[in-house]
């Protein structure tokens, strides 16, 4: 199923795709763990360990997964979360948002319908990253006159993709 069509298919309505860099896979770890007990089927694709890897390899992973349907929301956490949102949004379909506190939690939802969150887990602690992504997955998207910038958006990512379409 097409991200454009805006359909998710039924076995991903409640899974949440998570991944880390080496330096954020602690905070992952309890996050995973968070997202189980609040009822999210979880997607983890790593990091598992603290062996470096780049965060632009997670954020590719984490960011497919939901462009093409098979997670309904993602998640990735890096030092900072600059650089993760970076390489996400490069994903068609993707509106990943770097959020730091409850405001930007509910904003990135109600007016850019973010489907990918980002945390900077050197910036923010696990007590803090939690409140955040369950207040980030429990806001719905506004719609109304938000509606209309977002398909903006959408229409800005058209532009430069050679078939409109996400492999």
């Amino acid at each position: 199923m097409s991200v454009e069509e805006g359909k998710t298919p039924v076995e991903a309505v409640h899974s949440v795709a998570i991944g880390s860099d080496h330096g954020a896979v602690e905070q992952k770890t309890m996050l995973v763990s968070y997202l189980g007990l609040l009822g999210y089927r979880v997607v983890d694709v790593g990091t598992f360990g603290t062996e470096k890897v780049d965060y632009p390899d997670i954020a590719l992973s984490v960011a497919t997964l939901v462009a093409q349907g098979k997670a309904w929301r993602g998640v990735v956490i890096d030092g900072a979360g600059i650089g993760s949102c970076i390489a996400a949004n490069k994903v068609p379909g993707v509106r990943a948002a770097l959020c730091y506190d409850y405001a930007t939690a509910v904003n990135s939802r109600e007016h850019n319908d973010a489907n990918v969150l980002t945390l900077g887990a050197g910036l923010i602690g696990v007590n803090l990253a939690k409140q955040i992504l369950k207040t980030w997955l429990a806001t719905d998207f506004g719609g109304g006159r938000h509606a209309k910038r977002v398909d903006k958006i959408m229409e800005i990512e058209k532009r430069f993709l050679n078939d409109g379409k996400v492999t």
